[in-house]
């Protein structure tokens, strides 16, 4: 390996030793705050070493991985949600009496893992980021031993998502034994000498689209979602709804673009039928909920619905779309599960819609931040959650996929329901007084602000984020 690959690597070095540090620093001597403060300091650093990668890109690195546009664009993003989620963080854990430093080191080793997927351009980058991911994940679900929901929402994610990883992992045999390639160009010159028509590789490509519905959590492979997503602490739930899935959407279109698995036979209508019941069933399920984290559980069920209608419009235009809006999601449920973060005791989350009765009068910014972020998934204009939408429909139209855009459309209004019955428990007037409330760290409070003030960005002027995103998707055909 070169001096010019360890330099195209250095975000994901400068975040791999912090993820070192932080753990001797827990060894040497235990401080919550000590910790996060090197785990900031860590994230920003890796974030501030991406422009130094710029200019070395595209450069490929082994076989395995590929720093491109595409790959740091997404990077960046895992970098900066991890960041906001440890800013987040801070006051949340302060409220826990013990257990709290190693949070930090799951969230710095998980944020590596994802920061792999988008680079990868082999089956064995693409597990081992994946893997790396996921068992930080597991801890990070149930961190919080003494609450049994935290307990139970780790053990359903290990088992679901060692079901989902023997999916792919099968997948990828399959493949392998028939076309004897793992890299994702060497697989899209198998597929153009037909090798894309054999039985073993459908059957592969099969397996790994289930894996790759397990991790994204479409319908029908959902299951776990909701109840993951009640039981982790806030933070945890924060991590694995914008981090994990981000970067697991990001793998996905770099592999069915890349290997040519996008356009062949089949594919086109699995994916428009996972389109179509992750749309429906989410927002109906999610009518019937009056927890908000089980709410918002149903609602990501729906957004990534949402999501492959964009990604099946295919070419630049779609593929652009889904960046565009994968990113507004990730700024949205961040701030979100933020704001509950923040309003959490140390017994317990806040995730009753009752307990947010009156939030904007008892706290005016906090209750404005998270109404702004309701109204962005219901894609409500001047936020980034309709630009979003209005992209996406805008690629599926241009694809003439007319029914997938009618479907989102009316799936979109339905959720405008459960949204405003929130909004609605935010600024209701009819309620007193109420005492108890932890107190919002500034730092928390600022990285708050900051993902509004993205969000409404995001809405507005997103001149910034297109071009960057244009460019990364062009790199990538």
């Amino acid at each position: 390996m070169s001096r010019a690959d360890l330099i195209a690597l250095i975000p994901l070095l400068v975040l791999g030793g912090t993820a070192v540090v932080a753990m001797l620093a827990i060894a040497v001597r235990r401080s919550h705050r000590l910790v996060w403060a090197v785990s900031t300091l860590g994230l920003v650093a890796a974030l501030l070493t991406l422009p130094v990668a710029l200019p070395l890109v595209p450069r490929t690195i082994t076989p395995l991985l590929v720093v491109d546009r595409f790959g740091l664009y997404f990077t960046g993003l895992v970098l900066a949600a991890t960041l906001a989620v440890v800013l987040l963080s801070l006051g949340y854990f302060e409220r826990q009496n013990e257990r709290r430093e190693e949070f930090y080191v799951l969230a710095l080793t998980g944020a590596l893992g994802a920061a792999v997927l988008p680079l990868s351009t082999h089956f064995v980058s693409f597990f081992l980021g994946l893997e790396i991911l996921s068992v930080t994940l597991y801890a990070m679900a149930a961190y919080l031993p003494e609450r049994r929901v935290s307990v139970e929402a780790g053990l359903k994610y290990l088992v679901l998502a060692a079901a989902s990883a023997a999916f792919l992992l099968f997948g990828m045999a399959l493949i392998y034994a028939r076309t004897g390639t793992m890299t994702f160009a060497g697989l899209a010159e198998q597929f153009d000498q037909g090798a894309a028509g054999h039985p073993w590789v459908l059957a592969g490509l099969g397996l790994l689209l289930t894996g790759f519905g397990f991790k994204l959590a479409v319908v029908p492979f959902h299951l776990w979602t909701p109840d993951v997503y009640q039981g982790a602490p806030a933070p945890s739930t924060a991590f694995i709804a914008s981090v994990s899935k981000g970067a697991m959407f990001a793998v996905l279109i770099r592999f069915f673009m890349q290997s040519g698995a996008r356009d062949l036979r089949g594919a086109e209508t699995a994916f428009a039928i996972l389109a179509v019941l992750s749309m429906v069933a989410g927002n109906l399920l999610a009518l019937l909920q009056s927890n908000v984290k089980r709410l918002l559980a149903y609602s990501s069920i729906a957004h990534l619905g949402y999501l492959l209608v964009a990604f099946l419009a295919g070419g630049g235009p779609g593929a652009a779309a889904a960046v565009f809006y994968l990113t507004a999601y990730m700024v949205t449920i961040l701030g979100a599960f933020g704001a509950l973060a923040v309003l959490s005791d140390g017994h317990s989350d806040c995730e009753d819609i009752a307990q947010l009765r009156g939030l904007f009068w008892r706290r005016p910014v906090l209750g404005t931040i998270f109404a702004a972020m309701l109204f962005s998934l219901a894609g409500i204009p001047l936020t980034g959650g309709f630009l979003g939408k209005f992209y996406a429909v805008a690629a599926g139209a241009s694809a003439r996929l007319w029914s997938l855009v009618l479907i989102l459309v009316i799936t979109s209004a339905i959720g405008l329901y459960y949204y405003l019955r929130v909004v609605v428990a935010v600024f209701a007037t009819e309620t007193e007084p109420a005492a108890g409330l932890p107190a919002t760290p500034p730092l928390s409070g600022l990285a708050l602000l900051g993902l509004g003030a993205l969000l409404l960005w995001l809405g507005i002027y997103p001149r910034l984020f297109l071009d960057l995103i244009q460019a990364a998707v062009t790199g990538l055909l």
